[in-house]
């Protein structure tokens, strides 16, 4: 699990999850095992584990923002003052400080 760097429980509304390492070798493993006819399986699954390995926290915020402003049904741009009012009317817990940090994350990436 990643966080944001040094904040507080305040601070933190948002946390990164990333399971892609642990699956990733959970794949390396069984692909050690594995009889030639599920490799090429198991070699796909691998890359893709190590694709969403490479993505950035950033990038990770930036879609949940995304994703909470499409499930409000706000379509304008992430970082506007309509857009940071629909992200905290859908997070009650983000301060307003975490939302307009949110939303100019995702207005970037």
């Amino acid at each position: 699990m990643t966080g944001f760097g040094r904040q507080t429980k305040q601070d933190t509304a948002v946390l990164v999850l990333r399971d892609a390492r642990e699956i990733a070798e959970r794949l390396r493993r069984a692909l050690a095992t594995a009889p030639d006819a599920e490799r090429p399986g198991l070699e796909r699954a691998l890359a893709l584990a190590a694709e969403a390995e490479a993505v950035p926290d950033a990038e990770l915020r930036a879609r949940w923002v995304r994703q909470r402003l499409a499930a409000a049904g706000y379509e304008g741009p992430a970082d506007s003052v309509a857009a940071i009012k629909a992200l905290r009317r859908a997070e009650p817990g983000l301060s307003l400080l975490q939302a307009a940090t949110y939303a100019r994350e995702a207005a970037a990436a």
